[in-house]
C-alpha cells in the first residue's frame, strides 16, 4: 500500500470521527435544548393551571377563568408536539378545550378565601405576582396581544387593591371586635392613606369614604376609652407595615 493510500485512508478516518463527534454534539445539544423546553413548558403550564385553581374566589372572574384555561390549553398542546404518546395530557387538552368552548359561561368554582391576616395576605399577593409575571412574558412571546396583555395587568393591579381593602377592612374589624379600638384605627388609617396614594384613586371613593367612617368612629371610641394606656407596636402594626406600597412594585412595559 502507497503511503499515499495510506496518507488519505488517515485523513479519511480523522475526518470520520470529526463528523461523528460532530454529530453527537448536536443530538445531545438537541437532547439538552428539547429538556429545557419541556421543562420550561411543564413549568409555566403548571403556574398557569395553580392559579386558575387556587386563586380565590371574590378575585376570580369568568373572563379571568377563560384567558388562564387558554394559556393551560397553549402550553399543554405545545408540550403534546414533545410527549405525542402522553394519554393524560391528551385527556386533559380536550377537557380544557371544551370549557373554552363555553365561553364566559365557564365554570367558575373557586371559593371565597377571606383574607383575615397577614399570611393571608401575602399569600394572595404572591399569586397576583405570579400572575403579572406569566401575562407580561406571554405578551413578550406573542401568546397574547398587547392590548390584551395592557387590560390584564390593569386588572391585576386592581385585584392588588381589593386585597389590601379587604385585609385592612377585616383586621379593623376583628380589632374593634377585641375592644381594641386603637389597634382597629391603625388599620382603617392604613386603609385611606393606601387608596388616597393610588394612582386613579376614582373607582374607589364609595370604599375610601367607609373607611373614613370607620376611622372617625374608632378615633372617638379611643377618646371615649377610660383609660387610654398608649398602645405598644403589635404584630398586626408589624403586619400593616410590611404590607406597605413599595413591597409590591413591578417593572411593567406597558405602563
Amino acid at each position: 500500500m502507497s503511503p499515499l493510500v495510506i496518507t488519505i485512508l488517515i485523513v479519511s478516518g480523522i475526518g470520520l470521527l470529526i463528523i461523528i463527534a460532530y454529530i453527537n454534539h448536536m443530538v445531545e445539544n438537541n437532547k439538552l435544548e428539547k429538556a429545557r423546553i419541556k421543562a420550561d413548558l411543564n413549568d409555566r403550564l403548571r403556574r398557569s393551571t395553580d392559579l386558575a385553581e387556587t386563586l380565590p374566589g371574590q378575585l376570580m372572574t369568568p373572563a379571568l377563568k377563560l384567558l388562564l384555561s387558554r394559556l393551560q390549553l397553549h402550553f399543554s398542546e405545545r408540550m403534546l408536539q414533545l410527549e405525542k404518546g402522553n394519554s393524560t395530557l391528551k385527556a386533559r387538552t380536550e377537557e380544557l378545550r371544551k370549557l373554552i368552548a363555553q365561553g364566559e359561561s365557564i365554570p367558575v368554582n373557586n371559593p371565597p378565601q377571606p383574607i383575615i391576616n397577614e399570611a393571608k395576605a401575602k399569600d394572595v399577593r404572591f399569586q397576583l405576582e405570579n400572575l403579572h409575571g406569566q401575562l407580561t412574558r406571554c405578551a413578550k412571546d406573542g401568546i397574547i396581544p398587547s392590548n390584551d396583555a395592557k387590560h390584564w395587568l390593569k386588572e391585576v393591579r386592581h385585584m392588588l387593591t381589593q386585597v389590601h381593602i379587604e385585609f385592612f377592612g377585616n383586621l379593623g374589624q376583628q380589632a374593634l371586635q377585641k375592644n381594641q379600638p386603637g389597634q382597629a384605627r391603625l388599620a382603617f388609617e392604613r386603609g385611606v392613606q393606601y387608596l388616597r396614594k393610588q394612582p386613579d384613586p376614582a373607582p374607589y371613593q364609595a370604599t375610601l369614604k367607609k373607611f373614613q367612617e370607620q376611622l372617625d368612629r374608632a378615633n372617638a371610641m379611643v377618646l371615649e376609652t377610660s383609660t387610654p394606656a398608649a398602645e405598644q407596636p403589635s404584630e398586626l402594626e408589624a403586619g400593616l407595615e410590611s404590607l406597605g406600597e413599595n413591597e409590591w412594585k413591578k417593572n411593567n412595559i406597558y405602563d
